[in-house]
């Protein structure tokens, strides 16, 4: 189960320290609860250095999962204490791809993020939460952060036998409530609620509309499929009529008929079925390939024997199903009829026609559906395309830098120096225009993170902890705004404009009084109807520095958290002001890209060998950002125009076999003095009645279904009517030139040709 808070607005959030250590204590519910965060971090002492994803994680983490290490030990109560010898388990592939796969670990050391831990153990191969982590640590080793609004970790739990998912909802709930209730840190910021939901549900919950809706869609397509099938056996049965009144006349059973037609329908599906095995190896290679990153348990999807035996015996029983009802309604005739009539070839052919017809308006229906979801999904991606996002991303190469993580103010200072003779440096580099940094680039993990600020002035600053808790509690000095560490080259490397007063420069060093620039939105939203220039906050609750901030000016609103995401309310602190140990440097250069990255590598490593970088392009972040949204259009859509083509080969199937069967009337009709004129628009008006009942039903049938994608749609609405206008259009155009086709040719048929065969 995965356990959460649930902020003043209804929304799940992670746990704070002191919560989550009472809904450990206090709750009856589970067997186990563990807390856990990840991040990336540099890791040396193994192999070679590298950027490596780690958890630190409480000491019941393994007992939840009921996992236990395949070498070593798990981690300790003593190994969670305060001032305890930091300790780490690895997994399975680090500890052969990285460690050398040693048996005796009491020589394995590694240094993470500064700091000398003792490897302990190894976990099995299969075993890897959260996602991509590949060494877990023990938590608290600097002690727990008392505030209860620090919200800084996730939480699992496994619950006790017998107990279902709403009584550890009630349990959590009850807790949480008791400590709002009791908790002096009020505001928005502390818990409201608690909340239990399965941890799978919480790993794929946002995907989970996507899959569904990517369901339905193959759900679609299968029934589209299914009509065209029909289509063709009913033609085909049609055309036998003569040849099974003939056998049944001479004494063969009607129950051989059937079989022999189950026989055919079989050796059919056999035959699609192994093809579209072979197509299912191939297909899945290409959907990974298409799949944005972010996609859960992406890297464990391959092709799956319970799920190919499945569609396998669902294409099987598809195919033998439609091969009996071709076979009753074959052999359900009066033989005799049948043989009466088989010489002009029309036995039953008015019967088929009328199905045929029902079968293609329903493919027509479906259809429609499918194209306008696709094109909604399009539309919608269109939307977003049009969005500026505040920033430049052509021409950005990005370089992501860890430090060990320090609380001492003359280590972090050492830090700052590190950071900026890099910079300095960098800026060498041939080609390369502006440097720039920043704690957290924009459509990247989640944005950056948010806390409240205080309004205040330098003779208001608190004498006591107590007085600051006080000014917390006066809602008209509160603000909320996201928390950035730059630098003055971020904003001039991607381009974002400056609205009013000034960027960072050299006025601003460590010792002088500190400053922050602030959204065009936070300005908006924090002092409506005044300059905020000029004022000062304090911000200390995101890094600890209580000092005032002085705010000198105002910037364009940034996409964070996405382009389909709203502009957020954000404050910029100088990073040579208030230093960070992990940045990601931001460079504009015309030169190519691999060899800035190159020599950005050179200069990093002769600074610090032991600090590996990650280099990415802008452009390949804001792809990655857009790539859950393509993933659906492209799926969607490649669904949507097979529909469309079985479609109009359904179309063009059922007029050409009934201009085929209505040859000698067409004939007659000519002898007598119809023109070309009037069998096409005869032929085409048959058509196109059915075309239209068809997408009738689909208009009625994409109002109800397509609010299932609403929650996936930017910029328009589910009943957009330019997107349904559209699909019409192109789904009649297409019907028209399948029965346009037939239509055409039964215009050329010779009277005397066509009243020879009657």
């Amino acid at each position: 189960m995965a356990v959460f808070e649930v902020t003043s607005k209804g929304r799940p959030s992670r746990l704070a320290d002191p919560n989550f250590d009472d809904f450990r204590d206090q709750n009856r519910s589970f067997q186990a609860i563990a807390k856990y965060s990840d991040y990336v971090v540099s890791v040396s002492g193994a192999s070679q250095p590298t950027r490596t994803r780690v958890a630190t994680v409480s000491p019941d983490f393994l007992k939840v999962f009921r996992i236990q290490p395949i070498l070593g030990r798990d981690f300790g109560a003593s190994d969670a204490k305060k001032g305890a010898g930091p300790t780490v388990l690895a997994s399975y592939g680090y500890w052969r791809q990285d460690l050398g796969s040693p048996r005796d670990l009491s020589q394995s050391r590694l240094k993470i993020d500064g700091a000398a831990f003792s490897v302990i153990g190894v976990l099995p191969a299969g075993f890897r939460f959260p996602a991509d982590v590949e060494l877990w640590l023990s938590a608290d080793l600097d002690g727990e952060n008392p505030s209860r609004t620090s919200h800084n970790y996730d939480a699992v739990g496994r619950l006790r036998d017998g107990v279902t998912v709403e009584q550890a909802n009630g349990d959590i709930s009850a807790i949480a409530r008791r400590i709002h209730d009791t908790s002096s840190e009020q505001g928005d910021y502390l818990l409201k609620d608690g909340i239990v939901v399965p941890l799978q549900d919480s790993i794929t919950g946002n995907a989970r509309p996507m899959l569904l809706v990517l369901l339905g869609a193959v759900g679609f397509l299968l029934l589209v499929a299914c009509a065209n099938v029909a289509n063709l056996l009913l033609a085909q049965a049609s055309v036998r009529e003569r040849e099974l009144a003939i056998r049944s006349a001479l004494g063969a059973a009607r129950g051989r008929l059937i079989r022999q037609f189950l026989t055919e329908a079989l050796l059919l599906s056999l035959a699609g079925g192994g093809l579209g095995v072979l197509g299912a190896f191939c297909g899945v290679a290409g959907l990974i390939a298409l799949a944005p990153g972010n996609l859960p348990r992406l890297d464990s999807v391959s092709i799956s024997t319970p799920v190919l035996v499945f569609a396998f015996l669902l294409s099987t029983a598809v195919a033998v199903g439609l091969g009996a009802f071709t076979a009753a309604r074959a052999t359900s005739g009066d033989p005799r009829k049948g043989l009466g009539e088989g010489g002009r070839g029309q036995a039953g052919a008015q019967g088929s026609q009328r199905v045929g017809q029902v079968i293609v308006a329903a493919q027509i229906a479906i259809t429609l559906v499918l194209v306008v979801g696709a094109g909604l999904l399009g539309r919608s991606l269109m939307k977003v395309l049009e969005v500026n996002p505040g920033f430049r991303v052509d021409k950005i190469v990005t370089m992501d830098v860890s430090l060990p993580w320090v609380e001492d103010p003359k280590a972090k200072a050492s830090q700052a120096i590190f950071f900026s003779n890099l910079i300095d440096r960098l800026k060498q580099i041939p080609g390369v225009r502006k440097v720039g940094a920043t704690s957290g680039l924009p459509l990247v993990d989640g944005g950056l993170p948010d806390g409240m600020f205080l309004l205040m002035a330098q003779n208001e600053i608190p004498k006591t902890t107590d007085g600051l808790v006080a000014m917390f509690q006066q809602k008209e000095r509160i603000g909320i705004a996201d928390f950035g560490v730059v630098t003055d080259g971020y904003f001039q490397a991607l381009g974002i404009p400056l609205i009013r007063g000034r960027i960072f420069d050299e006025r601003d060093g460590a010792n002088s009084p500190h400053v922050a620039v602030i959204s065009e939105s936070l300005a908006r939203d924090r002092w409506p109807n005044q300059d905020p220039i000029g004022h000062t906050i304090e911000f200390g609750n995101m890094d600890g520095d209580l000092r005032l901030l002085t705010i000198v000016g105002i910037v364009g609103d940034t996409h964070e958290y996405g382009l389909d995401a709203p502009p957020r309310p954000t404050l910029y602190v100088d990073l040579f002001q208030r230093p960070r140990a992990a940045i990601t440097v931001t460079m504009l250069s015309d030169a190519d890209t691999r060899s800035v990255a190159s020599a950005a590598r050179g200069i990093l490593q002769d600074l610090n060998p032991e600090i590996p970088a990650r280099f990415r392009t802008f452009s390949q972040v804001y792809s990655a950002s857009l790539g859950s949204r393509r993933f659906n259009v492209i799926l969607i859509g490649f669904f949507g125009i097979t529909a469309l083509l079985l479609a109009t080969a359904g179309v063009f199937g059922v007029i050409a076999y009934s201009v085929s069967r209505r040859t000698s009337e067409i004939g007659v009709r000519v002898a007598l003095g119809a023109g070309s004129g009037d069998v096409l628009r005869m032929i085409l008006g048959q058509g196109l009645r059915t075309v239209f009942i068809g997408v009738a039903i689909g208009i009625a049938g994409s109002l109800a279904l397509t609010r299932a994608v609403e929650s996936l749609l930017f910029g328009v609405t589910a009943t957009d009517p330019l997107t349904f206008g559209g699909v019409t259009l192109l789904l009649v155009g297409a019907a028209l030139l399948a029965c346009y086709i037939p239509a055409r040719r039964a215009t050329k048929v010779d009277p005397v040709v066509a009243l020879r065969y009657e």
